[in-house]
């Protein structure tokens, strides 16, 4: 009688995330309705978009669908096939970076060259990098396990790739990219066990790397003089700053109400994309900004919990790559928010699964779709079924 009672509430049991999907779906929902809010002058204003307020809204509807079926499709693909596939995946991923940098091939906009044409679309190769970069360095960890303690053996060979990508991002340029990528290819290697010593040399090295980045690019200089003293230079350096703390100051509490921001009045730059956090403060308010907050604190705990019931599974692979999802959303996550805050300096990196465009939802589509796989294969061992 327990054994059919024990198989009755196995069956019974949901056999994937029920509540991260949800989470997902609710961030993509949240994400529609701001990115639509905030464009509606935008679109009315520009010639290109045919004076529609719904352009935008329409592409995102479009680029969530498509993103969606590619997760559906991606869900479908076991864990241990992403594994055999991540050098293959990184060197496309190290292909398409070239290729932007191509005349021709690579589209330009507002002086950075970070998207490829294909007509009716442009894609941005670094967003489904920081997916590769994760799939790959968590394949490395476990391929040089035996070695992680070495600098030469372990720590070198990853050091190198990792410059050429760098390299190749900071040609674009997109700095933003580079320091998300960059952090999750740290996070996994710690997690994975690399030496401590040689962790604490990485985390030196990264710092004086970005100070010197900094101090040798005149433009990202002047974003961080424009950072520390927005009001100093309202309508230059910090134009952007400016107006993202001025939206989250009138929405106080409850905010204005959905739909009645003046900052999206085309006095916001990049009100659908980058500041979308500030129309969601303006409009919504603090309980608005807590709400989206509270989710993506959700979504990272529940990406490290999951990664903890795949090693006790014996699963290090999932395990890490979990993982390194949880730190790419969290951190991506905690930059556009510090910038938009104005904790951070100003930095071209979107909110993840909320902010306008299609290769950015098409990305963290797929990489939570290999999370909720990744939880789906953690429930079948744990009912001894095969995966």
């Amino acid at each position: 009688m327990m054994q059919i009672l024990g198989a009755r509430i196995r069956h019974t049991v949901p056999t994937y995330d029920q509540a991260l999907l949800w989470v997902t779906l609710l961030l993509l929902g949240i994400g529609l309705v701001m990115v639509y809010s905030s464009s509606i002058a935008l679109a009315e204003a520009d010639r290109a978009t045919g004076h529609q307020s719904t352009y935008y809204l329409v592409r995102q509807a479009i680029y969530i669908f498509i993103s969606l079926t590619a997760a559906a499709i991606a869900f479908q693909i076991p864990t241990q096939t992403w594994q055999k596939m991540a050098p293959y995946l990184f060197l496309l991923g190290m292909v398409s970076l070239i290729l932007v940098l191509i005349p021709g091939i690579g589209h330009e906009v507002n002086g950075s060259r970070r998207w490829i044409s294909l007509f009716v679309v442009t894609v941005q190769p670094s967003e489904f990098m920081k997916l590769f970069a994760a799939i790959y360095v968590a394949d490395y960890t476990l391929r040089k396990a035996a070695v992680m303690d070495s600098f030469t053996k372990g720590f070198v060979p990853m050091l190198a790739v990792m410059f050429v990508v760098g390299s190749l991002l900071l040609l674009e340029p997109d700095f933003g990219a580079f320091a998300v990528i960059a952090t999750i290819t740290i996070s996994i290697l710690w997690l994975g066990g690399i030496n401590g010593r040689i962790f604490a040399g990485m985390l030196v090295m990264l710092v004086v790397g970005f100070v010197l980045l900094i101090w040798s690019s005149p433009y990202r200089l002047q974003r961080i003089i424009g950072f520390m003293d927005p009001w100093a230079d309202p309508f230059g350096k910090g134009y952007q700053l400016s107006h993202a703390l001025i939206a989250f100051g009138r929405g106080e509490w409850f905010g204005v109400g959905l739909g009645a921001s003046v900052e999206k009045l085309l006095y916001l730059p990049e009100a659908h994309t980058d500041f979308l956090l500030a129309v969601i403060a303006e409009e919504l308010g603090f309980v608005g900004v807590a709400t989206v907050v509270g989710l993506f604190v959700w979504l990272v705990i529940r990406a490290f919990a999951i990664g903890k019931e795949a090693i006790s599974n014996e699963r290090y692979f999932s395990a890490l790559l979990a993982q390194g999802i949880g730190v790419w959303l969290g951190v991506q996550s905690i930059i556009n928010m510090g910038v938009n805050m104005g904790i951070l300096p100003t930095k071209g990196l979107t909110l993840p699964l909320l902010s306008f465009g299609g290769s950015g939802i098409l990305a963290n589509c797929i990489a939570l779709a290999v999370l909720l796989r990744i939880d789906y294969e953690n429930r079948r061992i744990q009912k001894g079924l095969p995966v």
